[in-house]
């Protein structure tokens, strides 16, 4: 009897533990929320925050500089939770931006991934600035309208971010451009929202079968 109780901890505590550390430490509790009440999107009629895990981004005039962050994001952070249909991709694109270039990133991006819950919403830049204002964090967009940072809104369109990072204090969006921000820090957070749903759901179902 011992012999099978030694061999089920030997075999069961390595996963207890890998299970531990591939979930992250913040897993353990919710993502903060850093802003309430992200105003609805109403640039483009399918595409909307309510009631979707969205990674809201700004795509600048130039393509050629933020397109390699698209592929960026797409293998450290989409292909990971691609299969939740409630997780979306909407990237704000300015009406002047180069359109040929921006059908040969999308069509390239094509080739990996998807597309279906990846949107590009070209929009005058008054309208992007307004929504950018609206994520109140001290990040500026740049020259070209668009900014490296992406940011992560729940389904109450609420933005939810770190209050406590070892890095930044209060970190509000994540670095697009940089590969180890987006594997080390916002993979696990957007792993901890899509955890939070996941277990209000099964409750709910749980309390429905009551």
């Amino acid at each position: 009897m011992k012999k099978f109780i030694v061999l089920g901890v030997l075999f069961i505590l390595p996963i207890v533990a890998y299970l531990f550390f591939a979930s992250g430490v913040h897993n353990f509790a919710k993502l903060p929320v850093i802003e309430e009440e992200i105003p609805e999107l109403k640039l483009q009629q399918d595409v909307r925050l309510e009631n979707k895990i969205t990674v809201l981004g700004f795509l600048g005039n130039t393509i050629e500089r933020d397109g390699g962050d698209l592929f960026n994001l797409n293998q450290k952070i989409f292909k990971s939770f691609s299969g939740f249909d409630d997780f979306q991709f909407v990237y704000l694109v300015p009406e002047t931006i180069d359109q040929d270039a921006l059908d040969k990133v999308t069509y390239e991006l094509s080739q990996l991934v998807d597309l279906s819950n990846w949107y590009f919403v070209q929009t005058p830049q008054a309208n992007i600035n307004t929504v950018f204002d609206s994520l109140n964090t001290p990040y500026s967009l740049q020259e070209d309208g668009g900014s490296p940072y992406i940011f992560i809104i729940d389904k109450d369109r609420k933005l939810r971010g770190r209050d406590d990072d070892e890095d930044y204090g209060v970190l509000y969006g994540y670095d697009s451009s940089d590969i180890a921000e987006l594997a080390d820090k916002m993979k696990d957070d957007v792993k901890i929202v899509l955890a939070e749903y996941r277990l209000a759901l099964k409750k709910n179902n749980a309390d429905r079968k009551k």
